[in-house]
């Protein structure tokens, strides 16, 4: 068998139906949209869910059972390259960040990102880091602290 030689299975393709192509096409004029109406327009038609103005089903029921995200923990997220901020050889925690302006809320804690490079060498101490930045923080010298 060559490349050239495959073919779809016998009737499992048919030709394109061309819309709009003249009445002896049997879809012509209207294109099988009728005469008017919210269908008929261009970009016409209306979202999923939609019942046309009344309150949709999805609406209409209680919220109910469980959901992980009520439980999920949210980081104040800064990047290494907002670090350089720092002078060499400074403690980094929460409260420096916040009073650097990086950070205006703690949450659930700090989590340091790689994006960026640094150029100082650091103490961090955060909650959780991504695997890029303990990387960057190290090579610049400094110590990536998980409290």
């Amino acid at each position: 068998m060559k490349l050239d030689e495959l073919r779809p299975a016998a009737g499992s393709s048919r030709e394109a139906y061309r819309k709009g192509r003249g009445h002896g096409s049997g879809n012509g004029k209207t294109a099988g949209r009728g005469h008017k109406g919210q269908k008929a327009r261009s970009g016409g038609g209306v979202r999923p869910g939609f019942e046309g103005g009344q309150t949709p089903l999805y609406r209409r029921m209680p919220k109910r059972g469980f959901n992980n995200k009520n439980f999920a923990n949210v980081y104040a997220e800064v990047n290494v390259s907002a670090l350089d901020v720092f002078e060499d050889g400074a403690v980094v925690d929460a409260v420096a960040l916040a009073e650097a302006g990086l950070i205006n809320k703690l949450y659930d804690g700090v989590k340091i990102l790689g994006n960026g490079e640094l150029t100082k060498n650091l103490t961090v101490k955060a909650k959780c880091f991504t695997k890029s930045a303990s990387e960057k923080i190290e090579k610049a010298g400094g110590k990536a602290e998980v409290i």
